[in-house]
């Protein structure tokens, strides 16, 4: 779609006049440049002659079959492929019906991508646009990618070299000629593309890109999540430098805070600590019972600068992402591990908020400081729990808490019983998250698979964060500073009509008329929190809410029951974090007087929808990529206990098979339809159950079920149970069913086989996604 350009003056134009049409039209054919420059007869003719001579001299380009634009040009918008990556981890993309010497183009994100991000030897709808140093493409939309790129593993025979998926959903094979996999064996992950050229019959042919590891390599399951979604690893050498050269702020135009006996409570085996806490009561006499409360946050600001090449690799980074065995930092280790993490005992650049409480736990007022600490103590959660408990079971302390637990600890946990008074006032969505962790061996296998534990330095963590939060987003509203909102929507109405019917199902009522609030929702939740629906209403309050995004329009945050909020408390591992201290820096005037601003510019502010765009599909690349590490790992850990019998529920109900959750790991798999007795079953998704066609017996969401696991596959994550639970009988009070699609079960019809398990697998943050914030046990609001 070519360009609309100036209204040109009429008659023959000069040689600089044409050129300047070509280059804002983009691209046009003779009869448009006539038309458009009022041409006719003899004009007409010596136009002809004029393009044919621009043309022989290099300054035009040919466009199509007739058209012509500027040597080197690009059209507005364009189908293009990934075909480079440079040593910065940039991506650059190339017309794909250019000519041999068509220019490549930087690409940059544009909007939010579902699913995993472009890559090498992707296939793109871009919009093209010259920049300063060349030219810019901004994706808006991925075009064919199972068919152009594929992330897989060799498989040698006396015949061929195939490339199997790694993705369980991909039905794509490659075959690639003998003399490129020379030096690769079987088992190698490797990344490839299809081949140019129409393939009738038979796999597709390929060519290798690049050799990625090994399938049998302990660390397979992340390095296959981070290729497989395009999760940018490690940094340029340029970034390393500049991180390198970093030294630590000086007191100049900084508050002196080392006074004040901050301390850091983390997990277990954290490497990066961005937040420290403090807690005193308030000796005002006009607010007696009240708190003081300190957050400290990691000065990032002062080390990645807008426009370094830190802040240009960290904002396409996004975010950090977790894996069990690694992560992928967002900063390098010099800063993510070093100059920002708030060691112990050492000097430390800080952007602080002191926040001051009533005895009701209302927040009436806060100001920030910048300014330079020094944690005076490093705990775990289980540390600090260990602590507190100990008063009651004559113990808990150690070295490093005994001494901190009277003048620390006790204030800091008397502040957060206070603040918990306006928190249960403001009434945040009180869903119940089981969440799992991995522990790894020495090896690099899996030591063991646990269930996170909620403790109260959790959730003293979580509430202090988002008061922090809360506070820099009241400022840059304050100020009229623009800003980036985390901001979470209210479920929409089908959301709550399906919720509703739903519980018709199980005697619980909900007049579809009633909004979706918080406190409705809790209300709900404590009706059957002791009950035998519990875990499924739980289930199914988490699939009724939507995703948080990152946004520079607030909408307010409904998950946390929150007008305002942004994210301010992670700046070394979220982007949006970063964003959010330029703001404060800018609009409380804290940055260096010498000239060497570190605040938020003019263009990041008209930027920010952008940035915000770009910063909520890291988080979801991020996301999906840390799922599916996690399923690969679990597949490996239980690859030698296929045929063991386990105890899970039914967490997903689709037509083609139930998705049960294990009690023991939180694994999940899929029990194919196929084999589900000798009946067809039809999808009842007002009760999510399948529904025997002839019985009427069920298998619904939430129930306990015993399964035989049959299948686990590493490289994939794929896990295939076989139902060995009896289906319930259907409930002669119940509603009718609303059937749906049927699924085939049994050996009374022809079978369809159990196949390879995929389809749209249910997860926390799917279908609605989890709420992203009030949660129990989420470590600091990890994704709020």
């Amino acid at each position: 779609m070519a360009r609309t350009p100036q209204r040109p003056v009429a008659g023959l134009p000069d040689e600089e006049t044409l050129i300047r049409f070509l280059r804002e039209a983009g691209a046009a054919e003779k009869a448009d440049i006539a038309r458009a420059f009022g041409l006719k007869g003899a004009e007409r003719r010596a136009l002809r002659e004029m393009l044919r001579e621009l043309e022989a001299q290099g300054k035009l380009g040919k466009r199509g079959r007739k058209g012509f634009s500027e040597a080197g040009a690009l059209p507005a918008v364009g189908v293009a492929d990934v075909v480079e990556r440079d040593g910065d981890g940039e991506l650059y993309v190339r017309l794909v019906e250019g000519s041999a010497d068509a220019p490549r183009a930087l690409l940059v994100p544009d909007r939010k991508i579902v699913g995993p991000a472009p890559g090498m030897g992707d296939r793109l709808l871009v919009k093209f646009a010259r920049a300063e140093d060349g030219w810019e493409a901004r994706l808006i939309k991925k075009l064919d990618t199972d068919r152009s790129r594929l992330l897989g593993v060799i498989r040698r025979s006396a015949r061929e070299v195939r490339i199997e998926p790694v993705d369980r959903r991909s039905k794509d094979v490659f075959v690639v000629p003998p003399a490129q996999a020379e030096g690769l064996k079987d088992g190698d992950l490797v990344l490839a593309a299809a081949e140019k050229g129409e393939h009738r019959y038979g796999p597709k042919r390929g060519k290798i890109l690049e050799r990625i590891g090994r399938e049998d390599d302990p660390r397979a399951a992340s390095l296959i999540a981070i290729h497989s979604h395009g999760v940018p690893a490690g940094f340029s050498d340029m970034v390393e430098q500049e991180a390198e050269n970093m030294e630590l702020p000086t007191l100049k135009g900084r508050d002196d805070l080392r006074d004040i006996p901050f301390i850091t409570i983390d997990p277990a085996d954290a490497r990066d600590h961005d937040d420290a806490i403090y807690a005193q009561r308030d000796d005002d006499p006009k607010n007696e019972g009240g708190w003081i409360v300190w957050v400290a946050i990691a000065d990032v600001a002062a080390y990645v600068t807008p426009g370094s090449a830190l802040d240009r690799e960290a904002r396409a980074k996004g975010n950090s992402t977790y894996f069990p065995d690694r992560v992928e930092p967002m900063l390098p280790e010099r800063l993510s591990n070093g100059l920002c993490s708030l060691k112990e005992g050492e000097n430390r650049a800080t952007l602080a908020v002191r926040m001051v409480f009533d005895k009701e736990g209302r927040k009436t007022g806060h100001k920030f400081h910048r300014g330079l600490m020094r944690s005076h103590a490093k705990l775990s959660y289980e540390q600090a729990q260990a602590a507190i408990d100990g008063e009651l079971n004559d113990g808990g302390v150690d070295d490093t808490t005994g001494p901190i637990l009277e003048p620390i600890l006790y204030p800091l946990w008397n502040a957060y019983r206070t603040m918990l008074k306006g928190r249960l006032k403001r009434a945040p969505l009180q869903i119940e998250s089981a969440e799992r962790r991995i522990r790894m061996a020495p090896d690099g296998g899996i030591a063991l698979i646990e269930k996170r534990t909620s403790l109260e330095a959790h959730r003293l963590i979580e509430e202090m964060m988002i008061q922090a939060n809360v506070c820099a987003a009241e400022t840059l509203e304050q100020k009229k500073t623009p800003l980036i909102y985390r901001v979470h929507e209210a479920p929409s109405q089908e959301k709550i009509f399906n919720l509703a019917d739903f519980l018709s199902t199980i005697a619980m009522p909900w007049n579809k008329g009633e909004p979706g609030t918080t406190r409705r929702f809790n209300r709900l939740l404590d009706q059957t929190r002791d009950g035998p629906h519990a875990e499924v209403v739980n289930e199914v309050v988490l699939r009724t809410q939507m995703q948080a995004i990152y946004s520079p329009e607030n909408i307010g945050h409904f998950g946390l029951n929150l007008d305002r909020y942004a994210h301010f408390t992670s700046p070394i591992r979220r982007y949006s974090d970063l964003i959010v201290h330029r703001g404060l820096i800018r609009a409380l005037n804290l940055g260096p007087k010498d000239g060497k601003g570190d605040g938020l510019t003019d263009r990041e502010i008209a930027e920010l929808a952008a940035i915000a765009d770009q910063v909520t599909q890291t988080e979801r690349r991020s996301m999906a990529a840390e799922r599916d590490a996690m399923d690969r790992y679990i597949a490996a850990f239980l690859e030698d206990r296929v045929g063991a019998t386990f105890t899970g529920r039914i967490t997903g109900v689709t037509r083609f098979g139930l998705f049960v959750r294990l009690d023991e790991t939180g694994a999940d798999g899929l029990v194919p339809v196929s084999s589900l007795g000798n009946e067809y079953f039809v999808h009842d998704d007002r009760a999510h159950a399948l529904v025997g066609e002839r019985s009427g017996q069920r298998y619904r969401l939430g129930r306990v079920v015993e399964v035989k696991l049959m299948e686990a596959t590493p490289i994939t994550g794929g896990l295939v149970f076989e139902m060995l639970s009896e289906p319930e009988a259907r409930d002669p009070n119940a509603p009718a069913p609303r059937l749906g699609m049927r699924g085939r079960g049994g050996d009374d019809r022809p079978s369809r086989g159990k196949g390879r398990p995929g389809g749209p697998k249910p997860r926390n943050d799917g279908r609605g996604g989890k709420p992203s914030g009030g949660l129990k046990g989420v470590r600091k609001g990890k994704r709020r």
